[in-house]
This record gives structure tokens, sequence and C-alpha cells, in this order.
């Protein structure tokens, strides 16, 4: 069984992506959110950076969908299960 060397370093990006997500879904407007989310994704690419990750791919993918009304549902179910991990 493998164990990751921090157990709740999962957790936290879990509490982070959530946050994240909650804020630019209920603070942004549709086309902002586009852009933020394909900002992350170009940031994304530059994973091996210091500050940016390959942790900023799905996120950006999760705030374009969001504006996506058939994405909506699924984003939805996924930040629920993000919350519950972050706790």
């Amino acid at each position: 069984m493998s164990q990751s060397p921090n157990p709740d370093l999962g957790q936290r990006v879990a509490g982070y992506s959530y946050r994240i997500m909650r804020w630019s879904r209920d603070k942004l407007p549709p086309g902002v959110r586009s852009v933020l989310g394909l900002l992350f994704m170009v940031g994304g690419v530059f994973g091996f950076l210091p500050i940016l990750g390959f942790w900023m791919l799905p996120l950006g993918a999760a705030l374009v969908a969001l504006d996506l009304p058939f994405m909506r549902n699924r984003i939805d179910l996924w930040m629920d299960a993000l919350e519950k991990k972050a706790r």
C-alpha cells in the first residue's frame, strides 16, 4: 500500500482548489472565469517552475467548464467531493 509522504497534502490541495472554484463561481462573471481558466492552464504548462505547477491544468479546465452549461452538474459534483476531502 503506497502512502504519500505528507498525508495532509491532498487535503490541503483539495481545500485550495475548492476555495478557488467557489470564489470564482460566486464572484467572477462568466467571461472572466474562462480567461482565468485559460491563464491557469498556460501556467500549468510551466509546472516545473517553483510557483506555477501542474496542478493548475485541471483547475483551469474546471474554471472554463463552469461556463459550459452541459458541464455544470459535473463540476458541482466535483466541488462537493473536494469539499468533503478538504474537511
